[in-house]
């Protein structure tokens, strides 16, 4: 279940808040004591966060399944998209690399519980029985959430640095895909893109300078910029490894102005990243974009513009 992109704060009474973690979102599903970890592309991440499946073994026998956001957390406690992007992507030494860099899954809903679907019970009393199972610290914990007044708790997560709030009927229930049930207000403009190509380095600079964003409209892959001044230094060797690996001599933009010259580099539009963005512009470009990190868990075809709704 998704949330709608809203505008402001729904205001009334029936509402709960919580915090709009900036991590990635899993399935944690256990089935006859084997437990797996599932993105929201369906890939098995269960390897990647050891420390994740642990923390579900003191837990009560039985069929489960929890909807859940992983984070990395900074030296303040706030979630780090960037400190996450290393587990993300890691494949070997797992469990030594979670010593060094935890990770921890909040969780928000419970979907299964002692094999019994909850699917169809009130919100709030999925997250009753969600906080009745699970603690408020360590690796799994339990997501916490205020009721009412979601103006002021909006204003204190953005005071913060958070990336926003979510808000969610309190007799709704659970239903796969975007409903207006649940709705996300953000703090600043962040979404996903996908990368259509690179450019040189400059100055001191080496492997990259900028990625070239696009997203669809219409099924087609539309050019709105790119970004480059932030790109963490110590991934540019990485990150310009996969998009080499993804050359292609054809431009992937369909609509837009892509800028033309030898600087400028095509790869096959495979992959998402987020961005955070000062604003469109009038012709349909992003001002003053900041690099957030590769999204593992987004399918390109499905990144499009994202417009707060009124409802």
């Amino acid at each position: 279940m998704l949330p709608t992109l809203v505008a402001e704060v729904p205001t009334g009474p029936g509402w709960l808040f919580e915090i709009k973690w900036d991590g990635v979102r899993v399935l944690i599903l256990r089935r006859d004591g084997a437990v797996t970890l599932l993105s929201r592309t369906q890939e098995d991440v269960t390897a990647r966060y050891p420390e994740i499946t642990a923390a579900t073994a003191p837990l009560p026998d039985g069929d489960l399944a929890l909807d859940a956001e992983i984070v990395a957390l900074d030296e303040h406690g706030r979630p780090s998209f960037h400190r996450l992007q290393h587990r993300m992507h890691l494949t070997r030494n797992v469990a030594a690399t979670a010593q060094r860099e935890p990770v921890t899954a909040h969780a928000f809903d419970c979907l299964v519980l002692d094999g019994r679907d909850l699917r169809g019970v009130p919100l709030r009393t999925r997250k009753a029985l969600l906080r009745d199972l699970l603690p408020g610290a360590g690796a799994l914990r339990f997501c916490d959430h205020v009721d009412g007044d979601g103006v002021a708790f909006l204003a204190a997560a953005c005071a913060l640095g958070l990336e926003g709030v979510v808000a969610k009927r309190a007799d709704s229930r659970y239903r796969g895909g975007r409903r207006p049930e649940w709705r996300k207000v953000k703090c600043f403009r962040c979404q996903e893109f996908v990368i259509g190509g690179y450019t040189d380095p400059r100055g001191t600079r080496a492997h990259l300078g900028a990625m070239h964003l696009g997203l669809y409209e219409d099924g087609v892959l539309t050019y709105v910029g790119r970004v480059g001044s932030s790109l963490p230094a110590a991934e540019l060797a990485a990150l310009s490894r996969r998009l080499r690996a993804l050359a292609t001599e054809r431009c992937p933009f369909a609509r837009g102005t892509p800028p033309r010259g030898p600087e400028n580099h095509w790869v096959r539009p495979a992959l998402v990243c987020a961005v955070r963005f000062g604003e469109w512009t009038r012709d349909g470009s992003i001002r003053h974009p900041v690099f957030l990190g590769l999204r593992a868990d987004r399918d390109p075809r499905a990144v499009c513009r994202e417009e707060p709704r009124r409802l």
